[in-house]
């Protein structure tokens, strides 16, 4: 068995710089499906307009996160991007009750008792507030509508489960080893998929805005692949 450390990408629960403005959040280890098995946890926070932060995919809020999230800005917008990424949203609603909280499709009846509140529709490529700054791409599948978003400035693409990638050394069971070993989305088989997700995103954004953002982008997929993070 790989221990929780092991499993785990540490530090946890505090800020890592990944570009201007962009940070990604390592969190503790959560349960899922049936048998349960525990996966690592991920949150990305994108500063916008300055002072305002888009809350990705939540992980725990706990009070040394919350003294660094005072020194880059105060959170606004809290994302539930899937129907399974939304553990900790309640938790951080109550702390910033003025922040306005958006849930893809199904969020609420997966969640039965866990999210009790309304919140704001995640389901549409636009209308948003954050649209000057991060591009929103609703992915439907049989199972879950994933909202996916790129970072315009940064050139960052922001994926959930669109993409997996479980390195095997941090796998904690026999049985999650050979279920993303069947699904392939062991090391390196995410990686690979990035390459059609930046295809993808190529169509999805309107060339216009790409070429505000970076004067080399000369074509559907530009000279360039943008950074992911999942």
């Amino acid at each position: 068995m790989t221990n929780c450390s092991e499993a785990t990408y540490p530090p946890l629960n505090t800020l890592k710089l990944v570009a201007e403005d962009l940070w990604i959040v390592d969190g503790p280890l959560i349960l899922f499906g049936t048998p349960n098995m525990s996966f690592p946890t991920r949150m990305t926070i994108v500063c916008v307009a300055e002072e305002d932060l888009f809350i990705h995919s939540p992980t725990p809020l706990t009070r040394s996160l919350r003294k660094e999230l005072e020194r880059i800005g105060r959170p606004r917008w809290i994302i539930a991007p899937n129907r399974i990424h939304y553990w900790w949203i309640p938790d951080w609603r109550d702390s910033y009750p003025d922040a306005v909280v958006y849930l893809a499709p199904r969020v609420s009846e997966q969640a039965a008792g866990r999210i009790t509140f309304e919140g704001h529709p995640l389901d549409r490529a636009s209308g948003y507030p954050w649209d000057e700054e991060l591009a929103s791409l609703p992915i439907s599948g049989s199972y879950m509508t994933e909202v996916e978003f790129f970072h315009y400035r940064t050139r960052t693409l922001i994926l959930t489960d669109l993409i997996e990638n479980f390195e095997l050394r941090k796998l904690n069971s026999f049985v999650t080893r050979w279920l993303t070993w069947l699904g392939k989305v062991q090391d390196p088989d995410g990686q690979n998929a990035a390459r059609h997700a930046t295809d993808l995103l190529a169509t999805a954004i309107p060339l216009a805005r790409l070429r505000r953002n970076d004067d080399r982008v000369e074509s559907g997929t530009g000279d360039r692949r943008p950074r992911t993070v999942v």
